[in-house]
């Protein structure tokens, strides 16, 4: 797996859920105090024998499914978010570190955080690649669709230079549609602004997925 540059950070971890058929009774009790607190009081006795605890007669469990799993890792200062799921990969870009306010040419080191990308789809044997654009909300939503669609596809290009002539793209602005964070504030709509750059994982890499 590609390093990123900058200082990273685990912002979320959704773990596996595991599904299963039988009807469980009242009793169960779950651990849910922060580490190292203690409970002024002990606790409940549980009779292993009661039958509420039991499968009745013919149920068995079911088999193991993970429904979800993912990962999400963001530098510090939030420039670039990389989230993994047992199904793909997607890295955000902020705007601001590939683009001049208001423009769609690329900074000099823009190229080279793209690179590090291309590699990543490379290492998981992608042949498709969806390169979307986003905006914040200020200025007019037509103008947010042609920036965030010229970005987009400024991003591709860089792309298409490092990976196999084969893969094929999906490239989409979306203007201020789809933010994932508030636009009433600078810090919010500074994470709005970005190109997200997402490939399926292949077979083999969902095996080893975290």
């Amino acid at each position: 797996m590609t390093t990123m540059t900058g200082r990273r950070r685990v912002a979320a971890l959704v773990v596996a859920v595991v599904v299963v058929s039988g009807t469980v009774g009242a009793g169960s009790a779950f651990a849910d105090d922060p580490p190292g607190s203690r409970s002024s009081s002990a606790p409940p006795a549980i009779d292993s024998n009661a039958p509420g605890l039991m499968l009745p007669d013919g149920a068995t469990l079911a088999p193991a499914k993970v429904l979800d799993i993912k990962q999400i890792v963001e530098e510090e200062g939030g420039e670039q978010r990389r989230e993994d799921t047992n199904v793909d990969v997607t890295f955000a870009l902020q705007a601001e570190v590939l683009f001049a306010k208001n423009s769609a040419r690329l900074s000099p080191a823009a190229a080279a955080r793209i690179r590090a990308i291309a590699a990543e789809v490379r290492t998981q044997g992608s042949g498709r690649v969806r390169v979307f654009g986003f905006t914040d909300n200020l200025g007019t939503y037509e103008h947010g669709l042609k920036l965030s669609k010229e970005r987009a596809v400024a991003v591709q290009e860089v792309l298409a230079r490092e990976l196999d002539p084969g893969t094929s793209y999906d490239i989409r602005g979306y203007s201020e549609d789809y933010p994932i964070a508030d636009n009433r504030t600078e810090e919010g709509r500074k994470k709005n602004r970005r190109v997200e750059v997402s490939f399926p994982r292949t077979v083999s890499s969902r095996a080893a997925a975290p």
